[in-house]
C-alpha cells in the first residue's frame, strides 16, 4: 500500500462562524492583524463585521484591499512592504481567490524576502510564515484549505503557481451566511471553478483514497445545489451546501493538484485578465474529452455522482454522459460555453500554449499533454 499525505487547516464551518474571526487570532497569538480584501467585499459590509469580531477580541489591524481580479506581483510587493512596516504579526484574509492569494504571497514575502518570482513552483519556500486566518466570502477557490497561491507575473503575462504545505493556512472560517451578497454570475462561475478543482483532483496522477472521497462528495453536491444556488441569493441551503462542495474540493486538489484545464486557464486569465471560473467551465469538458482515453473508468463515477443511472453504459459511454452533464450545467447556470465569447482569437493560442506547458498543474494531469495536444484543445474551445 502506498503512503499518503494530507494537508489541511484548523477549519471552523457553520452559518455565523464569522463570529470566530477575533477568537481564532487570540489562540494563533496574533496582536495587531493585516487584513486583505478587495472593494466588493468591503462594499457587501462582511469585512466591517469581521473588524466588529476583532475588537471585541481586542485586536488591532490594518485593512488593505488595493488589489485587482487576478493579483499581480507587483500589487504582491507592495502589501508586503506595507505590511512590514504596519507592525502586524499575522494575516486575515476576507475575500475570495484573489485576497486570499495575496495575503498567502505577503506571508512569504514578510519573512522570506526577495520576489514573489522566486517562489514559482514546488516547496521554494523555506522559512515559516506569519500566521494566517482565511474566510472565504466565495464558494469556489478552496484556497482557504490549500497549499497553492497563484499570482500573475506582469512580465511575462502568465499566472505562476506558488505550492507549499507553508502556504497551508493555520484557521479557515468557511460561513455560508457571506454568500449571500454575491451575484448570479459570481456565484455560478466560482461554482463551476469548484467543479473543476473536484474533477480535476479526482482523476489526478496524484489522486488518492483520501482526496477521491472529498473529490467525489463535492461533485454530487455541486450537481445538486450549483443551479438552486446561482438562482437565489438567500437561499441558504443551497449556499451552505456550496460552502461544503468548495472546501471539499480544496481539500482534494490541494492534495492532488490539479490538470491540464487549470494549465490552460491560468494562461488566458493572465493574458486578457479574465474571470477565472468562466474559463474553467469554457475548457473543463473539452479538457475532459481529451483526458477520456485515459480516465474513463474515473469519469464514468463522475458522470454516477451527477447522478446518471450508469447501468448497462460501458465506461466510454458513461464517461460521455459525465462531459454532456458538465456541459449542460454551463449552460444552465448562464456560463460562456465558448472561448470566442470571451474575446479569445486564434492568434494568441501559440502563445497560449507555450505559457501552459510551464504551468505546474500540467504534471498530475492522466494524460501526457503537448504544446500542440494544448493548442487543439483551445481551438476546439473557440
Amino acid at each position: 500500500m502506498n503512503i499518503s499525505k494530507f494537508v489541511a487547516p484548523e477549519i471552523i464551518w457553520g452559518l455565523g462562524s464569522l463570529n470566530q474571526v477575533g477568537e481564532s487570532a487570540v489562540r494563533l497569538g496574533v496582536t495587531k492583524i493585516f487584513v486583505v480584501t478587495d472593494e466588493g467585499v468591503l462594499n457587501s459590509g462582511w469585512v466591517e463585521k469581521a473588524l466588529s469580531f476583532l475588537k471585541m477580541a481586542k485586536i488591532e489591524y490594518r485593512v488593505w484591499n488595493s488589489l485587482t481580479t487576478n493579483p499581480k506581483c507587483m500589487e504582491v510587493a507592495r502589501a508586503a512592504t506595507e505590511y512590514m512596516a504596519s507592525g502586524c504579526d499575522g494575516l486575515l484574509a476576507v475575500g475570495g481567490g484573489s485576497p486570499i492569494d495575496v495575503a498567502k504571497a505577503i506571508a512569504i514575502l514578510a519573512t522570506n524576502g526577495g520576489e514573489i518570482a522566486d517562489y514559482e513552483g514546488i516547496n521554494k519556500v523555506t522559512k515559516p510564515l506569519p500566521p494566517m486566518v482565511i474566510v472565504p466570502t466565495t464558494a469556489g477557490s478552496g484556497s482557504e484549505v490549500s497549499q497553492f497561491t497563484i499570482i500573475v507575473n506582469k512580465k511575462r503575462k502568465a499566472k505562476m503557481v506558488i505550492v507549499s504545505k507553508s502556504l497551508v493556512p493555520d484557521i479557515a472560517i468557511v460561513d455560508p451566511t457571506v454568500l449571500q451578497t454575491k451575484n448570479p454570475r459570481l456565484t455560478a462561475g466560482t461554482g463551476i471553478d469548484a467543479l473543476s478543482h473536484a474533477i480535476e483532483s479526482y482523476v489526478s496522477l496524484a489522486a488518492t483514497e483520501l482526496t477521491d472521497v472529498q473529490a467525489l462528495n463535492a461533485i454530487r453536491i455541486i450537481a445538486n445545489n450549483l443551479r438552486e444556488s446561482v438562482a437565489c441569493s438567500t437561499n441558504l441551503d443551497a449556499k451552505a451546501a456550496m460552502s461544503m462542495a468548495s472546501l471539499q474540493a480544496g481539500l482534494a486538489f490541494s492534495n492532488a493538484i490539479l490538470g491540464v484545464t487549470h494549465a490552460m486557464t491560468h494562461q488566458i486569465d493572465a493574458l486578457l485578465d479574465l474571470f477565472h471560473g468562466e474559463t474553467n467551465g469554457i475548457l473543463l469538458p473539452h479538457v475532459m474529452e481529451y483526458n477520456s482515453i485515459a480516465c474513463a473508468d474515473k469519469y464514468a463515477r463522475v458522470a454516477e455522482a451527477f447522478g446518471v443511472n450508469v447501468t448497462g453504459l460501458s465506461k466510454w459511454e458513461a464517461a460521455d454522459r459525465a462531459i454532456a452533464e458538465v456541459r449542460r450545467l454551463v449552460k444552465d447556470i448562464g456560463l460562456p460555453e465558448s472561448l470566442s465569447a470571451v474575446g479569445l482569437s486564434d492568434d494568441i493560442i501559440p502563445r497560449l500554449s507555450e505559457n501552459a506547458l510551464m504551468d505546474t498543474c500540467l504534471i498530475t494531469n492522466p494524460r501526457d499533454c503537448g504544446q500542440e495536444d494544448i493548442a487543439g484543445i483551445y481551438r476546439r474551445a473557440l
